[in-house]
């Protein structure tokens, strides 16, 4: 059984490239050979922290808080969640009003937002009518697959 040659600077590059744009997962292909990143889920969580704003002794207590509420969002049944990772934007173009804010009535199919993925927009429809009660991502912030972007009410 024969080994291929591990290229140890291209995964420690790709690494790096994780670490810098908080993705959890990447991969690059040429010809015979395949590299795949991925990052353990759990620095994910470090996404969701609060900045510090109070005591250092008032950290921990408000860091279970955001998380606690993260894993609720993840349950709602209002849930809109990415279905790729990529960039999401809010507005169709940088000056542009947002598709929704919180609070706006949306109807089934109206778009939300949009997620770039390899230098394509993709829509994000509105999956129910309702009213959009909470928006958790900004524009221009990364997003990983399966992640809760907005919860409809």
């Amino acid at each position: 059984m024969s080994r291929l040659p591990v290229d140890v600077d291209a995964i420690r590059a790709l690494a790096e490239i994780l670490t810098e744009t908080g993705l959890t997962e990447i991969e690059i292909a040429e010809k015979d050979s395949r590299i795949r990143v991925v990052r353990a889920p759990a620095q994910l969580v470090q996404a969701y922290a609060p900045a510090q704003a109070g005591p250092a002794s008032a950290a921990p207590a408000m860091a279970a808080g955001e998380l606690a509420g993260v894993a609720d969002f993840s349950k709602h049944p209002g849930a809109v969640t990415s279905p790729m990772v990529g960039v999401a934007y809010l507005s169709p173009e940088p000056n542009a009003p947002a598709f929704v804010m919180e609070g706006h009535t949306v109807s089934a199919g109206q778009t939300l937002m949009l997620i770039e993925a390899m230098k394509t927009f993709n829509q994000i429809k509105a999956p129910r009518a309702g009213t959009l009660s909470k928006l958790l991502v900004t524009s221009g912030s990364p997003v990983e697959f399966g992640e809760v972007l907005a919860v409809i009410d």
